[in-house]
């Protein structure tokens, strides 16, 4: 391919791209940039106990990671308690085990939470999280408003392709405007939902489809809380951020991320009629794509990495995650999480990257590629808005069969060769696995984890915990806010599978219908 001026001859500057910080904000939403202040370079992690996941948290922050990143482990992820009959074989499988506020006091001990971002990638179970953060940093005398950091929260895009979702769909969106009501008032440092692209991308969407289906979620959002939650677009709109893939496709990448900006900022300016210029401002965190790693020739994964984390700068993250080279195979060891997180410092301090802002702006392919991606994408949030809406277009299966198609597609080009994976189909040498110590859960810290869990509920007292329930239950069923009940629950011990039940009791449980 060749391109030339011809490509972008109806390029306005002023209005597709604009200096940095400022609208369409195409070339970054700051001024300065990575000359002012680098990408939060925030290392995913959690696995097995809170007492495991501290430690590792500790190691990260000694090596010159600059903010914590949370992962649950599935049943905390599904309101379920870790001695619950549904939870065997899953505790702290992939990611921390919490069932009350004495496990997030640990994982957190030691920790300077005025002093610390922390995102937490959780979404059916959001509000109590939020909750247990709030009453850990209230222990460690730190007020709300001193906290930074973000929740998760993003609800329709497990419907859409990751499943983990408990309440229908309406009143997990009920949950989400409330947790951004909850904050808007009181932690004006915390970015209230993070709407996630990468677990569409990692379900096997394309780079437009990601972006599309993403954008189209945060259009819903701002609707609901708007619309339901009763708030003024500019109250919320510039705590509301994006958390997308890096995938292999290198400049492809790159666009994404300009066009993305682009898009969300003549949405929120034009549609929503937002005035503050925060609000039109999407800032977003990346991680590389897990996806694209390959259990064979493993370190293969780290060089993989490192492009994918280079786009992500060049493209202009906030906030930035690298995966380990043996995360095919298990969970990271010490040895591939420094690494992965030395290979964000070396793009940092060494490369000289960071010192232009947007340098890959103007060049032929990038701007018509980035107009490109705008387009199509735009073209999908037409064709959603005429289906209904987001929830109409889950209800009908839309996203659902648009994702499997492309993955379809994507693993025949795979299997055909037509899409080259070194080490497995092209290159493949005959031994292609490197021997890693696999890090694994003990059997030992699951008992430790299940009998923490039960002395809390019979030491804690349980007449108050019952009554703050039975309180929560009333307020879900007269459609109040939920987070000021959910945070007293939570400081009386109560479980995350009880306050879930709670909400089940009221809500019911969402079960997906089949589109085939």
């Amino acid at each position: 391919m060749f391109f030339s001026p011809d490509d972008i001859k109806n390029l306005r500057y002023r209005d597709d791209l604009g200096d940095p910080g400022e609208f369409p904000f195409t070339r970054g939403v700051y001024p300065t940039m990575y000359t002012g202040r680098l990408w939060t370079m925030r290392q995913y992690a959690g696995y097995a106990t809170a007492e495991e996941s501290n430690r590792r948290y500790r190691y990260l922050l000694k090596h010159g990671q600059t903010g914590l990143s949370v992962a649950f482990d599935l049943p905390t992820q599904m309101g379920y308690d870790s001695d619950h009959a549904l939870a065997h074989g899953e505790v702290g499988k992939t990611g921390v085990a919490i069932d009350t506020l004495e496990d997030m006091e640990i994982l957190f001990r030691g920790i300077p939470l005025e002093r610390v971002s922390t995102s937490m990638t959780i979404n059916a179970t959001a509000a109590v999280l939020l909750a247990m953060y709030i009453a850990v940093a209230e222990k460690q005398g730190v007020s709300r408003e001193k906290l930074a950091g973000t929740v998760q929260n993003d609800i329709l895009k497990e419907y859409v392709a990751r499943g983990t979702y408990i309440y229908p769909p309406k009143a997990s969106i009920s949950l989400s405007v409330n947790i951004m009501k909850y904050c808007s008032k009181h932690l004006p440092k915390w970015n209230t939902i993070s709407v996630s692209g990468y677990h569409i991308r990692e379900a096997g969407a394309t780079a437009v489809q990601e972006l599309a289906f993403t954008l189209a979620n945060g259009i819903t959002y701002v609707q609901h809380a708007i619309e339901h939650g009763g708030l003024d677009v500019d109250s919320f709109a510039p705590r509301i951020s994006f958390f997308f893939n890096a995938h292999n496709n290198f400049f492809e990448e790159i666009a994404k991320f300009r066009a993305a900006r682009r898009i969300w900022a003549r949405i929120m300016k034009i549609r929503f009629k937002a005035r503050d210029p925060k609000s039109w401002m999407l800032r977003f965190h990346t991680q590389t794509a897990g996806s694209t790693l390959t259990a064979q020739e493993s370190d293969n994964n780290a060089i993989r990495v490192a492009y994918q984390a280079l786009a992500a700068v060049l493209g202009g993250t906030q906030s930035l995650h690298t995966n380990s080279r043996d995360e095919a195979l298990s969970l990271p060891s010490e040895d591939s999480v420094k690494l992965a997180l030395r290979t964000q410092q070396l793009i940092a301090y060494e490369s000289k990257i960071p010192e232009t802002i947007d340098p890959l702006g103007g060049s032929y392919y990038i701007e018509s590629l980035t107009g490109n991606i705008e387009k199509q994408v735009n073209e999908y949030l037409e064709t959603i808005e005429s289906m209904g809406g987001v929830l109409l277009a889950i209800e009908k299966g839309y996203f659902q069969e648009e994702i499997h198609r492309s993955a379809y597609e994507f693993q025949k080009a795979v299997e055909s060769g037509d899409i080259s994976v070194i080490g497995v189909n092209r290159f493949a040498a005959e031994e292609t696995r490197k021997i890693f110590t696999a890090v694994k859960v003990s059997p030992i810290a699951v008992k430790n984890q299940v009998q923490r869990t039960r002395r809390i509920k019979t030491k804690r007292n349980n007449v108050e915990t019952r009554a703050l329930l039975k309180k929560l239950e009333r307020a879900a069923t007269a459609g109040e806010d939920l987070v000021e009940p959910i945070l007293s629950c939570v400081k009386a011990y109560a479980t995350i599978g009880e306050i879930s039940d709670t909400l089940r009791d009221v809500y019911g449980e969402y079960k997906e219908k089949s589109i085939f």
